[in-house]
C-alpha cells in the first residue's frame, strides 16, 4: 500500500489528533456515499503496535448495507481518504480494517502538550459539570472499619476522581444508617459492657457486638459518669427464649434496656454513634478518602420522606397488604419475590428508607446516581431499581458497582480474618502493615466485581514485583535524572523533539498518547482498575528505556529532547497515581 500523501498546511494541534482522523473517515465515506448518513466514526487502538496506532472497522460496518466485500470496500475507503500531515500510511488488514500508522512528528506533539497542560493532562470538559453522585462505603457506624470496606472506599474513592477527571461534576457521599435495629443493638451492647465495669452481671448475648471497641466505648463512659447509669437488671434472664430465637431475645433484650434507661437510653445510642462515626471518619480521612456529605438515614424519617415515598408507592397500585404488613411488589420488576416496607407493627424497615433515600438523590438534582456495594448486594440492585420505576424515574439514572470482598495473604497463607469474639483485621491494621499507597493501589488491581488477593509480603515489598513500588520508582527515577541535569523546566517546554525517532521513543510516546484514551474507558466502564493497568505498562516502558538510555548526553537537542520526553512522563505518572489516591515521591 503506498503512503498517503501528506502536506504541511493546516495541521491539526494534537489534543484534535483524533478527531482529525475520524474526519478523515467521514470525508471518505462522503466521497463514496455522499447521499447516506455517515454512521459513528469508531477508532481503536491495535493491541499490537505493529499494527498500526489506529484501526478503523467502518469498512466492516458498511460492508452489509453497500453489498460489497469488506476487503474491496476498504480498498476504495482507503483510496477515498485525503492526505495528511499526520499519517505516515494506511493499510488495509483481517476481514476489511484499515490500520493507520502515525508519523513520528505526530506522536511528539504530546509532549508538549502534557509539559503545557501539567495535571490537568488528560482531564475532560465534555460532559460540562453533568452532576452525578458517587455512594460509596456507606458502612453501618457499629465498628471499625475493616478490609472489606477498605476495597470500597478506594474504589469509590478513585472513581469518583476518573468521573472528575473525565468532566462530571461528582458529589461523594456516605449513606449513615443511624436508624434502626443495628444501632439499638450496639447501644445495648454498650450499656452492658457498662453495666459488667459497674459490677452489674448480665449474660451477654452471643449475637450482640463482641468487640474490644464496645468495652472501650464503656470504659469512657463509666470514666465520665460512673454508675449514673446503672439500673435494676430486675428480671433480665430469659434463657429458653434465648436458646429459640437469639434474635428475638436480643429484641427484647434492647426493648428492656429501653425501658430501663428512659430518656437516658438517648444517651447511649447517640454516644456509641457519635464515637464509631468518628472513628470511621478519622480512619478514612487517614486513608485519604473524603465525602462531600455524610447523609443521615435518620433524616429521612423526621422529614417525612419514608412515610410518603411508601404512600406514593401505594397510591401507584405497587403496594398491597398481607397479614397486617405492607409489601412492594418488587416480584413485578425481576426481583425474586416481593419485599415489606412496613412489618406490622408499623416499624418500616430499611428497604423502605433505602427507596426514599434514592428518591432523594433524584429530587436533589443529579443526572446519575452511582451506588458502590458490596458483591452481597447483588439482589438488591432489581428492587431498587423496581422501586423507582415504579415512582416514574428513568431508572437508568441509577447505576451500582458491586465489589467483591479481599483476601488477606502472608507467607502464601490466608490470614484468619476474624473470630468469635468479635475482632477482624482493621482497615486501619492493613493501613498499618503496608502503607496507604500499597493499600490504595492493591484494592483497584483488580476490576471491582472480581476476586481479589491482597499479598501482603509483596505488597510491602521493594521490587519490581510490587506495582506500586514500580510505578513510584519511575517517577523518583525522573525527579533524580532532571535533578542531576539541574535546567529549567519551562525551556523543556520549547525543546525540538525531532531527535525522538527510536523505537522506545516512539514507543513511549505511543503510550503517552493513550492516557486520555484509557482515563475516558475508565469512566464510561466505571474502572479505575484501568488507570492501575495504564500506570504499570508506562512504568515499565519507562524502566526499559532508562536502562538502555543515556539522557545527559552531550549534544544538546538530543539531551533536551530526552528530557523533554522524560518529564511528560513523570507528569502522567503523577497525574494516575493522583487519581488513584498514591503519592508520586521524588525520592525512594
Amino acid at each position: 500500500m503506498e503512503p498517503l500523501r501528506s502536506s504541511p498546511m493546516n495541521e491539526p494541534p494534537f489534543p484534535d489528533l483524533k478527531s482529525h482522523l475520524t474526519e478523515l473517515f467521514r470525508t471518505a465515506h462522503a466521497r463514496l456515499n455522499p447521499s447516506e448518513t455517515v454512521p459513528t466514526i469508531v477508532l481503536e487502538r491495535p493491541k499490537q503496535a505493529s499494527h498500526g496506532d489506529y484501526a478503523c472497522n467502518l469498512a466492516l460496518q458498511l460492508a452489509k448495507p453497500m453489498r460489497r466485500r469488506p476487503r474491496d470496500l476498504a480498498q476504495s475507503l482507503l483510496a477515498a481518504i485525503p492526505e495528511s500531515p499526520h499519517v505516515l500510511r494506511a493499510e488495509v488488514a483481517g476481514a476489511g480494517f484499515i490500520n493507520l500508522f502515525l508519523r513520528a512528528s505526530a506522536k511528539q506533539q504530546v509532549v508538549h502538550q502534557i509539559l503545557s497542560s501539567g495535571h490537568v493532562f488528560g482531564r475532560s470538559t465534555f460532559r460540562g459539570g453533568q452532576p452525578v453522585l458517587v455512594e460509596f462505603v456507606s458502612a453501618n457506624p457499629t465498628g471499625p472499619l475493616h478490609v472489606g470496606h477498605g476495597r470500597g472506599a478506594a474504589y469509590g474513592a478513585s472513581l469518583a476522581n476518573v468521573l472528575d477527571a473525565a468532566g462530571y461534576r461528582v458529589a461523594r457521599e456516605y449513606y449513615v444508617n443511624d436508624a434502626g435495629r443495628q444501632m439499638d443493638i450496639l447501644a445495648l451492647s454498650g450499656w452492658l459492657r457498662y453495666l459488667e465495669l459497674c459490677g452489674v452481671t448480665v449474660a451477654f448475648p452471643a449475637n450482640a457486638y463482641c468487640g474490644d471497641y464496645v468495652r472501650e466505648m464503656a470504659r469512657q463512659i463509666h470514666a465520665l459518669h460512673g454508675r449514673r447509669y446503672v439500673r435494676d437488671p430486675d428480671t433480665w434472664g430469659k434463657p429458653l427464649l434465648a436458646q429459640a430465637d437469639p434474635e428475638a431475645h436480643l429484641d427484647w433484650l434492647i426493648a428492656r434496656a429501653k425501658y430501663a434507661l428512659g430518656q437516658d437510653y438517648g444517651y447511649f445510642h447517640d454516644f456509641v454513634l457519635a464515637e464509631q462515626l468518628g472513628d470511621c471518619r478519622d480512619d478514612l480521612l487517614e486513608f485519604g478518602v473524603t465525602f462531600d456529605q455524610w447523609f443521615s438515614e435518620q433524616s429521612l424519617f423526621d422529614t417525612g420522606l419514608v412515610e410518603r415515598t411508601v404512600k406514593a408507592l401505594e397510591e401507584r397500585g405497587y403496594i398491597y397488604v398481607q397479614d397486617g404488613a405492607r409489601w412492594f411488589k418488587s416480584g413485578a420488576f425481576g426481583d425474586e419475590k416481593d419485599r415489606v416496607v412496613q412489618r406490622e407493627n408499623g416499624q418500616y424497615t430499611y428497604f423502605a428508607s433505602d427507596i426514599a433515600y434514592h428518591v432523594n438523590k433524584f429530587e436533589r438534582g443529579f443526572e446519575r446516581v452511582i451506588d458502590v456495594l458490596g458483591a452481597d448486594h447483588h439482589g438488591y440492585v432489581s428492587r431498587v431499581r423496581g422501586a423507582l420505576q415504579a415512582l416514574g424515574f428513568d431508572s437508568s439514572r441509577f447505576e451500582v458497582a458491586l465489589v467483591q470482598f479481599a483476601v488477606l495473604y502472608r507467607d502464601g497463607r490466608k490470614v484468619q480474618m476474624s473470630t468469635r469474639s468479635g475482632e477482624f483485621v482493621t482497615l486501619r491494621e492493613l493501613r498499618s502493615e503496608v502503607g496507604n499507597d500499597a493499600a490504595r493501589f492493591f484494592y483497584v488491581l483488580r476490576k471491582s466485581d472480581q476476586h481479589l488477593d491482597f499479598d501482603l509480603d509483596l505488597a510491602k515489598s521493594q521490587s519490581n514485583e510490587n506495582p506500586v513500588y514500580y510505578i513510584q520508582y519511575a517517577h523518583a527515577r525522573i525527579c533524580s535524572v532532571l535533578a542531576q541535569w539541574g535546567g529549567e523546566l519551562a525551556d523543556l517546554s520549547q525543546a525540538d523533539l525531532d531527535p525522538l525517532s527510536a523505537d522506545p521513543e516512539l514507543v513511549l510516546l505511543r503510550r503517552l498518547m493513550e492516557y486520555p484514551e484509557t482515563l475516558e474507558n475508565a469512566a464510561q466502564e466505571l474502572a479505575p482498575h484501568l488507570i492501575a493497568f495504564y500506570l504499570r505498562d508506562l512504568a515499565g516502558d519507562f524502566h526499559s528505556y532508562y536502562n538502555s538510555t543515556h539522557f545527559l548526553v552531550p549534544e544538546s537537542g538530543v539531551r533536551m529532547a530526552r528530557l523533554a520526553l522524560v518529564a511528560s512522563i513523570r507528569q502522567v505518572l503523577a497525574n494516575g497515581l493522583a487519581l488513584l489516591g498514591v503519592t508520586a515521591p521524588e525520592k525512594m
